[in-house]
């Protein structure tokens, strides 16, 4: 099997009560080509004693003062050099051996050049406590406005997509930066999806900025959306996105079954024609249980 390198960034301030579960989720992958970088922020409780703690097997780690969240997964990803790139909280974890399945995906499969597994939730003892039904993506929906959620801990990328989006995430953001830097993918790559558990999402009883601000994230999530169809899409995705929301509201306003299907039959079949023009999903990626690999 080809072990491409993998980059991981963590990026933490003051997150002692979980950080080194997460250095050991990531660590104990025993993947053999994996640089691990954390970057935290200046941390005034114990985690630069943790981090300390695993220096040795760390490609990089620094800690001092910075500008946020964003800017901590910036400065990582300007140090690292892996084909495949990814981010992970430090509350967060990679499920068992995760690793080899991007790399597995990624090494068969040169389609696909951004990966998102089957999202997942822990609980604060690191208990898996929520899998949801896999979902595939298209930036349509993103246009659309249901962008809930690509789960970012369980996404992946090759350095060439990193690339091509301008090698940066968006240091200006407080809360959406994930969302924005999606957008910025969408422009060139259709998000591939697996039924493979790759990271997961821990949710705690305490004050936690994903969970607390939701409010001020949804507000920015929709900013950028209508930036990007305003100023990045052509006039006839526009065009369609349009017409598309007004069939949705039309038939939120009929309530006879009969009626809403005569209509979907003369006015909506044109419409689905015109979007797979634009808009498709790649094929699930899945496991051949016989086989013992994934496929598409």
């Amino acid at each position: 099997m080809n072990y491409p390198k993998i980059s991981i960034v963590t990026p933490n301030f003051n997150g002692e009560a979980f950080l080194e579960k997460t250095i050991e989720s990531v660590l104990s992958q025993n993947y053999p080509n994996l640089e691990y970088i954390i970057i935290d922020g200046g941390s005034t409780d114990n985690s630069v004693a943790i981090i300390k703690k695993y220096a040795s097997q760390l490609a990089y780690w620094i800690s001092e003062p910075d500008k946020g969240l964003y800017d901590a997964v910036q400065k990582g990803f300007e140090k690292s050099t892996g084909e495949i790139m990814a981010w992970i909280n430090s509350d967060d974890l990679y499920h068992p051996k995760a690793l080899f399945a991007v790399a597995e995906i990624f090494g068969k499969y040169n389609e696909v050049n951004w990966l998102q597994g089957i999202p997942s939730i822990f609980d604060e003892m690191g208990r898996t406590v929520v899998v949801s039904e896999i979902k595939k993506w298209s930036k349509l929906d993103y246009y659309l406005g249901n962008f809930k959620w690509i789960q970012q801990e369980s996404v992946f990328w090759r350095r060439s997509l990193w690339i091509k989006a301008g090698s940066h995430i968006n240091i200006e953001m407080k809360y959406a930066g994930d969302l924005e830097l999606w957008l910025r993918f969408f422009r060139h790559e259709k998000l591939y999806v697996t039924s493979a558990l790759l990271g997961g999402f821990r949710q705690r009883s305490e004050k936690q900025l994903s969970l607390d601000f939701l409010d001020l994230y949804l507000e920015e999530a929709n900013f950028k959306i209508n930036e990007e169809v305003k100023c990045n899409i052509s006039q006839e995705e526009r065009n369609l996105i349009k017409q598309i929301k007004k069939h949705s509201i039309l038939m939120q306003k009929i309530d006879l079954p009969l009626i809403r299907r005569i209509i979907n039959k003369l006015f909506y079949s044109k419409l689905i024609k015109k979007k797979n023009v634009f808009y498709n999903y790649p094929s699930e990626i899945y496991f051949d249980r016989i086989k013992q690999e994934f496929k598409i």
